[in-house]
């Protein structure tokens, strides 16, 4: 493959929901290029993108696939992404390097909540977007429903480029209004042959030629002034017309396909070619600092890896943009995250498993490498004269969380190694060894993203491992305040220990006034704050130590051990054993002895005396609360409100998007454990939603009621 220059470098994003034909898609362009002699199929398991194990299990995408394609004198770079909701982190790394979506959409089905999800990220990042209708050789297509649906949808910028004759069992052509010809194929699809319109069709597409016509020259103004001289615009003036449209995301072009026929595949290829913008015309990435880095090959060397994988024989293949100058076999660079120096041994342009050797790859370019030391994604690798760090891919939150474990408790340490490694093959995986749960929790985007990871350990690593049910991490924290002593004495020959602490509990908030007078039955306690101490608990809250000792009573080195032993009682709170957060304590009076007091002694002295006082404070269980934002058809609006309602969700608002209703609410954690599974199949998978940490609020009372019995009986069992 001879070396691109940044001019002649496009990179494409191919997106849709599940089951629309990306992959498929794909396999046509791979064809149509010269890249493979042969087009696989899904059902097959030979296709070029999906070639993991899992995703031949399966059948459905899982990770992104890399390819490139030679085509009208330039290169065309794809990223084929998943279409499941579940593996939206492959979706996202590729619209941060591409330049160009093309969201592909099933005829059967028109806009999916998959096309809707996708295509906020595609608006978010800025993208231009090219629809594909495919799937029209199916009976039940319906592309005018389609082209419908999307105008409701993206109004106006919707704009046909072509049209279906005979969509159904016998799709067999297309109408182009660009190139203003027909294009016909044999059942078996292929080459078309292109013939002038038929009568039957002139009118309707002589009407879209004018349509697409005004709207290529509404975003050029010189386009515009010919279009008013003339009243119509060259083929190669619509395609500049065209592609400033693309740019400014004020047109989406709409192209016609049957994917697994291979019809008017090389077609949509032609305009990809001729008409998408180049990266040199796109705008510039910026660095993790805000500096401004033009995809100049004459710059200093800098790449962004984006995505790993880990290939049998291999072991780590590395996927980079080069952002800005060259790299060439050979180069040593700097790795800015990490301070280590990496040499490029060799470089690649992919097609799935398959790589091609290449010397040199310029800006704008997306290339691949093998066995780098240290590298991540989400690095920068930079030559001389270049310090960048880039830091712009941000995944979406977790969903659908488990505990996770291995069968054979012995391989726990293989078991950690290996969720380490395969997050980084997928980001949207998040890992957290649980101290407080004494559990490992692995996060991910639904509940097939989860039973993927099941089946990758324990197929390709032989390692067996159990989902459980995640403990909840709720907290603890009191209603009111409350007074408590406690005297620690023990005498066993030799030196004692004595220690007595008198302390006061109550709830803290932000702001509230110094502690100045406190009453118990008949009894003021007058206090002088002397010291305070504000703790930012690490588990969240707040701690409040505050010394009011007068007289000398406790003597401020043992101040210290009474906050520690305080310390250990929050980190195992006296209800539940959970942390506890969001207390002042006060500390007013005690007792010494001038022998055996020492800090062990006011140590125990403080934590029995806090756990005495919290027990008679009003204590309270406080639960994780997350702002939940469910996007639903309205046709299931009614089911989907009476399941949030039913795991107790309080509804905070609505809004309609044309044919979709916005729900939000807060809910709590312990009731969306399974939610993303019923969400599906209460709407037969059209809905989606996000979910994000919200607040820690009071349980109600029946809800504490059950968790103090499920933890007084689990320590009966421990005892």
């Amino acid at each position: 493959m001879k070396v691109y220059q940044t001019n002649e470098i496009k990179n494409i994003a191919i997106l849709g929901s599940s089951g629309s034909g990306k992959t498929t898609l794909a396999e046509a362009m791979l064809y149509e290029g010269g890249v493979i002699k042969r087009r696989g199929t899904i059902e097959a398991g030979n296709t070029v993108s999906d070639y993991f194990p899992v995703e031949k299990e399966y059948k459905y995408s899982v990770f992104s696939t890399v390819f490139s394609v030679e085509w009208l004198g330039r290169k065309l770079n794809f990223i084929d992404c998943p279409g499941s909701d579940d593996f939206i982190g492959g979706a996202v790394s590729a619209l941060n390097v591409t330049d160009t979506a093309l969201m592909v959409l099933n005829a059967q089905y028109g806009i999916e909540v998959g096309t809707i999800n996708q295509f906020r990220y595609a608006e978010q990042f800025n993208k231009p977007v090219i629809f594909i209708v495919n799937h029209l050789d199916n009976a039940s297509s319906d592309y005018d429903n389609t082209i419908a649906q999307l105008k409701d949808r993206y109004g106006s910028s919707i704009v046909q480029i072509q049209y279906p004759i005979n969509q159904g069992a016998n799709f067999n052509a297309v109408v182009d209004v660009l190139k203003m010809k027909m294009y016909k194929w044999k059942p078996e699809g292929g080459v078309p042959e292109v013939l002038d319109i038929p009568s039957a069709e002139a009118d309707k597409a002589t009407e879209l030629h004018a349509a697409l016509v005004e709207a290529a020259a509404e975003h050029d103004d010189k386009l515009m002034e010919k279009f008013f001289e003339n009243g119509t615009l060259s083929e190669d003036e619509m395609r500049a017309g065209i592609s400033a449209g693309l740019i400014d995301r004020g047109m989406f072009p709409v192209f016609c396909v049957c994917a697994g026929k291979d019809m008017c595949v090389r077609r949509t290829m032609e305009f990809l070619g001729n008409v998408v913008p180049t990266v040199d015309r796109m705008p510039h990435f910026k660095t993790a600092d805000g500096t401004d880095v033009a995809p100049d090959s004459n710059g200093p060397t800098s790449l962004f890896f984006f995505k790993t994988t880990v290939e049998p024989h291999i072991g780590q293949v590395s996927f980079f943009k080069v952002i800005s100058g060259k790299v060439k076999e050979g180069d040593d660079l700097i790795n800015s995250d990490r301070g280590s120096k990496e040499r490029i041994s060799q470089l690649f342009t992919a097609a799935g498993q398959t790589r091609t050797q290449v010397s040199e790859l310029l800006a704008g370019d997306i290339g691949a490498t093998v066995k780098l030391k240290e590298v991540r994604r989400g690095n920068t690798l930079n030559g001389k004269g270049s310090d960048y760090t880039f830091d712009f891919i941000k995944y979406p939150n977790p969903k659908y969380r488990r505990a996770i474990k291995a069968v054979n408790e012995a391989e726990a340490e293989k078991l950690s190694e290996l969720l380490t490694r395969m997050r980084e093959e997928d980001p949207t995986w998040i890992i957290e060894q649980s101290k407080e749960l004494k559990q490992t929790i692995v996060s991910g985007q639904g509940e097939f993203h989860l039973r993927t990871l099941k089946w990758r350990l324990e197929n390709n690593e032989k390692l067996m491992i159990e989902y459980h049910e995640p403990k909840i991490p709720y907290r603890e924290t009191i209603t009111k305040s409350a007074r408590a002593d406690y005297r620690h004495k023990k005498q066993s020959g030799g030196a004692g220990q004595f220690g007595e602490v008198h302390l006061i509990v109550e709830p803290y908030h932000d702001g509230m006034p110094a502690p100045e007078l406190y009453k118990f039955g008949n009894q003021e306690y007058k206090i002088n704050a002397r010291d305070t101490q504000t703790i930012n608990l690490e588990w969240g809250g707040k701690l409040v130590f505050v010394n009011s000792i007068v007289g000398g009573a406790i003597d401020t080195r043992f101040l210290p051990a009474i906050l520690k032993g305080v310390m250990a009682r929050m980190e195992q709170g006296p209800l539940t054993g959970s942390y506890a957060r969001d207390v002042r304590i006060i500390v007013y009076d005690g007792k010494m002895h001038p022998v055996d007091s020492n800090e062990i002694s006011f140590m125990l002295a403080g934590r029995n005396a806090f756990s005495a006082a919290f027990r008679e404070a009003g204590p309270k269980i406080l639960e994780p609360i997350f702002d939940v934002e469910v996007s639903v058809p309205a046709d299931y609006l009614g089911d989907i409100m009476s399941d949030l309602q039913g795991r107790r969700a309080v509804i905070m608002g609505m809004s309609s998007e044309k044919g979709y209703e916005k729900l939000m609410a807060k809910v709590p954690l312990k009731e969306m454990s399974s939610y993303s599974t019923s969400l599906s199949s209460i709407s037969g998978g059209r809905a989606s939603f996000t979910m994000k940490f919200a607040s820690y609020d009071l349980v109600p009372s029946d809800v504490q009621e059950k968790l103090l019995k499920a933890y007084a009986e689990k320590n009966q069992e421990e005892d």
